[in-house]
């Protein structure tokens, strides 16, 4: 199986992957994550591991929350495979995955999921893990949003005319702010609206710099939220639930897709022992977990 390529949004060639066979790793790495017995030690008493590249095509709140810089180290000291983690908006993350330059998806845009697997791009798709959306802003709140419903919300942005961040960049959080206008009935336009055309974090970072609201996903906004002047305003409605699924690339499609890492790194995150790890991310040092495991009910916590 020849090398492959990767290239983003049509750049240059940046690395090569060379697909690679595991054998199934689930109960290895949940014996060293629950029990803290060491890596070499578990690994000793595994069968052999074949080292190969994995690319992983993912939301930037996985990078911007941190999670990812937990988990992938020790899935690569498991497994003996390298995780080029590209993080990038979930739109061009499918794109990604439409072109056979990724292995592995993890995105939060459902309706895009679903036509990407429908049209035969991914081969199995699972629910992974959720956090929410809220509307974030200054502690004035010129536009008087806090506690009200997210679509009054942005009715009062609009008709007050107060700054306010979009993404426009195509990713879940982008689909998901123009879903909610789209439910308002307004079209957001003027000097008001600015779109960035960036990332979570820096779209976070120019909205505190000018005082403006925005919608964020929860995870992201507590991981920066020690460096922004903003509040969260809005939150807590079942229309602003935030779930991310994990998919895999069909090799049937792509014959190049290193199908073994993928679904090695799918079993590993979809484990109950790195689900538990999940639900406890962040708590120690915001009080509240960045995210709310698959294995613990997709929809806990939210309002019915």
């Amino acid at each position: 199986m020849a090398p492959r390529a990767c290239f983003p949004s049509g750049g240059r060639a940046f690395f090569t992957v060379r697909p690679g066979v595991m054998t199934n790793l689930l109960s290895l790495l949940a014996v060293v994550w629950l029990t803290g017995q060491s890596l070499s030690a578990a690994l000793a008493a595994a069968p052999p591991l074949a080292a190969g590249d994995l690319i992983l095509a993912t939301t930037t709140s996985l990078k911007d929350s941190g999670l990812l810089d937990v988990l992938l180290p020790r899935f690569e000291a498991a497994s003996s495979y390298r995780v080029k983690a590209i993080a990038v908006g979930s739109g061009e993350a499918l794109r990604m995955g439409e072109q056979g330059n990724a292995d592995v998806l993890i995105v939060h845009s459902p309706a895009d999921e679903e036509k990407f697997m429908a049209a035969g791009f991914g081969k199995d798709r699972k629910e992974l893990m959720t956090n929410d959306f809220v509307l974030v802003g200054p502690e004035a709140d010129p536009a008087g949003v806090r506690g009200r419903p997210v679509l009054d919300a942005l009715r009062a942005v609009f008709e007050k005319g107060t700054v306010f961040l979009s993404r426009s960049d195509g990713s879940g959080t982008d689909k998901k702010e123009r879903d909610l206008w789209k439910r308002t009935g307004l079209e957001p336009k003027g000097r008001w609206y600015l779109e960035t055309g960036q990332g979570m974090a820096e779209t976070l970072r120019i909205a505190s710099e000018k005082a403006g609201y925005t919608l964020t996903d929860r995870g992201t906004f507590l991981s920066l939220s020690g460096r922004l002047d903003l509040r969260v305003l809005v939150e807590g409605e079942k229309i602003l639930l935030n779930v991310y699924h994990i998919i895999t690339i069909n090799p049937g499609r792509f014959p190049q897709t290193n199908i073994s890492g993928a679904e090695a790194l799918m079993d590993f995150l979809m484990s109950p022992a790195v689900q538990a790890f999940i639900g406890q991310f962040g708590r120690d040092k915001y009080g509240t977990a960045l995210f709310t495991p698959y294995l613990k009910g997709p929809e806990d916590g939210f309002d019915r």
